[in-house]
């Protein structure tokens, strides 16, 4: 039962005095890692609007720089490794390509298969962004003891993996 003095615990106090017959504690844990989505969120897009990037268009340069020189991927592979539609990634292809950050052209030796690959300058602001990501990352985590942050990856990763197993939503 939580008396936390926060606006979740308030909000369970609140309908422990509503529905007292319903058990609330689930709400302490799901109501705060919400907000904290929520906060972490809006530290992460302001990194990236530094750089001239909405948080997808950061996700697909930063796919296709995983993948390793020639860094290009196939704009099925693209979706697949950000896990959104293919409508949804051929809009954020089109902004990309507009912007000068990657180029679609035919692969090689297929007529029908594209891909999607970085120019130059998509991989040099891949890069400033992803250094300026992961420090803005170690400042967001090093607001919590080492340990505390040992023990929340192991608990989000296992709590996780029963979602992952599930498939997708």
């Amino acid at each position: 039962m939580s008396t936390v003095d926060d606006r979740v615990g308030r909000i369970q106090a609140e309908w422990r005095d509503a529905r007292p017959d319903v058990d609330v504690s689930p709400q302490g844990i799901i109501g705060r890692l919400h907000r904290l989505a929520d906060a972490l969120t809006a530290e992460l897009t302001a990194v990236y609007a530094e750089h001239g990037l909405s948080e997808g268009e950061f996700d697909v340069l930063a796919t296709l720089r995983r993948a390793g020189p020639p860094f290009e991927r196939a704009p099925g592979e693209l979706a697949e490794h950000t896990m959104v539609t293919t409508g949804a990634m051929t809009k954020r292809l089109d902004r990309l390509v507009a912007a000068g950050l990657v180029t679609r052209r035919l692969a090689g030796g297929d007529g029908r298969r594209r891909v999607v690959a970085l120019t130059t300058e998509g991989l040099e602001r891949i890069d400033a962004a992803f250094t300026d990501h992961m420090i803005n990352e170690r400042r967001l985590v090093d607001e919590l003891p080492a340990a505390d942050r040992a023990a929340l990856e192991r608990i989000l990763t296992s709590w996780l993996s029963h979602h992952d197993a599930a498939g997708p939503a």
